[in-house]
């Protein structure tokens, strides 16, 4: 597996049965203690660390090499394998019931003084973390991830060859159709003023695929959007790209179940209950306010809208009348919460755009405090009936649009279930949501939206309302959820080019346009093409709830800062006019520094 030329062993593999054995390891120096003249070295690779002991004294040679040593050295040992003296094994390694008895040490490469202590729980910024990103991959928790993270891909790629899926590559420069978030643009030299585009997904090329009879597709595939960024969002990252050609919903959910069963078992020893639940969309969203509902706890939202249509409040009645709704979310024991920690609640809604969070408590007497006040007897009753009030609970309700609503109080629902504690440790909770709307219409401008994207086929019972009213038809999408995050997404796609011409029409694509953007998949479309659909999982994402982490940056090597930048290597950065000028551009007069820099 190695080469013997500097090591013999590893510094994670030496066990009793080693003893005695002459070896040679090599490593970095994790730690050094002096003891009376004997000097013991905590030596570190990725595979485990082995304790080494060394008397300075016995050689000029073994004299000379200590003096350098410092954490992180770059070291090479020879020795001899030795069981630890009794009572000093250390049970928490695995290489803890022996050491190596130093017999030749020498520094293969010098460490300055640290900027990062490699600890498991280095105390440190993300951005000192980021600068200094070979220094934080040594860490174990760091190195722990990706190992993970390789043998996760490696179980999916070995389960998925054998049913019959092939890996293949599709182009990393491509056209831009912009249909999604912003693309990442790269000018053409040859062709001044033209642009390629890097994928924002394979989404067309993988049904170019299913055309050219290729049946099962699989990728695991970097992809790029130019977005504004959340906290787990890179402008980068890596999906398991899939599609099927002869397949409907229930085949895709079955080839995705057994894939995420066989991996979980393989890598972690768990075991994950096969069908997923299943939930259209708009149950999703009544009951929990989200397409991405979090069901490894309780707490549904309800509607009140017509228990409250004609209170004494207001804003309920008012929200009721201009076509909004009202819907309420019970805290248990929350009724002890103070109103500073309730305005707290109000506050996060608030960067929901909700304009207020009404409120009361309930108590054996009745309720108490907030709005308790306008609420007349019956409203009360049917709100706690409802709602499953108790006594001791807090009840809160937002009234306002129905996105806003569900948004607001969706969000505020996870927030309790990890504010309370609700939320079982360990859990791996999946399931589907099915039945999206084939569109969305933006609020501003009335123009209809693809909810997933135009190649998705409309539900078969809701062909005939795609022209007359296409805001009311339903896709054949679905979306994979696991802990109340968004895994990835899919649909069964559009094979027809008539049907195909149709939906980009509601979506206000003409002709012209159409075959400007999108001329060459429908030229493809013509020459018979097979029913066929598919999903990308987000593998980032899908990596760090495996390992319970709460940032993708911690499973993806050289990942970027939310403003996209790496602070490692300082990129985006400026480069030389030349460049520029031969690819036809003219050059902003000052690039803007990197973060962290110029400040």
């Amino acid at each position: 597996m190695f080469s013997t030329i500097l090591r013999t062993h590893t510094c994670g593999q030496l066990r009793r049965e080693d003893i005695g054995a002459k070896v040679s390891l090599v490593g970095w120096v994790q730690s050094r203690r002096d003891h009376g003249g004997l000097l013991f070295i905590d030596l570190r690779d990725r595979f485990g660390i082995t304790q080494v002991v060394s008397n300075p004294e016995e050689s000029e040679e073994l004299g000379a090499a200590v003096d350098f040593l410092r954490a992180e050295c770059v070291v090479l040992i020879r020795g001899e394998v030795r069981a630890r003296p009794e009572g000093m094994v250390n049970p928490n390694r695995l290489t803890g019931d022996v050491e190596v008895k130093a017999e030749s040490l020498e520094v293969l490469s010098a460490s300055a003084p640290l900027p990062l202590e490699i600890e498991d729980d280095v105390q440190a910024s993300e951005d000192q973390k980021l600068k200094y990103r070979y220094l934080d991959l040594r860490r174990g928790p760091m190195q722990e991830a990706l190992a993970f993270r390789h043998k996760f891909f490696l179980a999916m790629r070995k389960h998925l060859d054998t049913q019959g899926f092939l890996e293949i590559e599709t182009p990393v420069l491509g056209k831009s159709t912009p249909e999604g978030a912003r693309d990442y643009l790269v000018p053409s030299r040859i062709k001044q003023g033209s642009f390629y585009a890097l994928p924002q997904s394979p989404q067309l090329f993988k049904q170019i695929l299913m055309i050219s009879g290729y049946d099962r597709y699989v990728q695991i595939v970097k992809c790029f959007r130019d977005e504004d960024l959340r906290a787990n969002r890179q402008p980068e990252f890596t999906q398991l790209d899939m599609e099927m050609s002869f397949v409907g919903e229930e085949d895709i959910f079955g080839i995705l179940e057994t894939l995420c069963q066989v991996t979980i078992r393989e890598v972690m020893g768990r075991e994950v209950e096969i069908p997923f639940p299943r939930l259209a969309y708009q149950e999703a969203m009544d009951l929990y306010g989200l397409d991405k509902p979090d069901l490894r706890f309780g707490l549904p939202l309800a509607d009140v809208s017509e228990l409250v249509a004609t209170s004494g409040f207001k804003v309920f009645q008012g929200a009721v009348e201009t076509g909004g709704i009202v819907k309420g979310l019970r805290v248990p024991g929350g009724g002890g919460m103070s109103r500073k920690e309730i305005d707290g609640l109000e506050a996060f809604v608030k960067e929901y755009g909700a304009r207020g969070l009404a409120w009361f408590k309930m108590k054996d007497e009745g309720p108490t405090g907030g709005i308790s006040k306008f609420l007349a007897p019956e409203e009360v009753v049917g709100i706690t009936k409802r709602l499953e009030v108790e006594s001791g609970d807090l009840v809160v309700f937002l009234a306002d649009r129905p996105g806003v609503v569900n948004q607001g109080l969706g969000e505020l629902r996870r927030l309790i279930g990890k504010k309370l504690e609700l939320i079982p440790a360990g859990e791996l909770n999946f399931c589907w949501v099915t039945d999206f709307p084939l569109f969305e219409k933006d609020e501003v401008t009335g123009e209809l939206h693809a909810c997933h994207h135009p190649f998705t086929s409309p539900c078969l019972e809701d062909m005939d309302r795609l022209e007359s009213s296409p805001e009311t038809v339903r896709a054949r999408a679905y979306d994979l959820i696991l802990n109340g995050e968004e895994l990835g997404g899919g649909s069964i796609r559009i094979h027809r080019q008539d049907l195909q011409k149709k939906v980009f029409s509601a979506l206000g694509i003409d002709d012209r346009v159409a075959e400007e953007r999108f001329g060459f998949f429908l030229e493809a479309l013509r020459y018979g093409t097979p029913p066929h659909g598919g999903i990308a999982l987000g593998l980032d994402r899908f990596v760090m709830l495996l390992r319970n982490l709460d940032s993708i940056r911690d499973v993806i090597a050289f990942p970027k800062t939310a403003s996209a930048t790496c602070l490692m290597t300082r990129a985006p950065s400026g480069v030389d006019p030349e460049q520029v000028e031969e690819l036809g551009l003219r050059p902003r007069e000052k690039a803007h520094p990197p973060e962290g820099e110029g400040k």
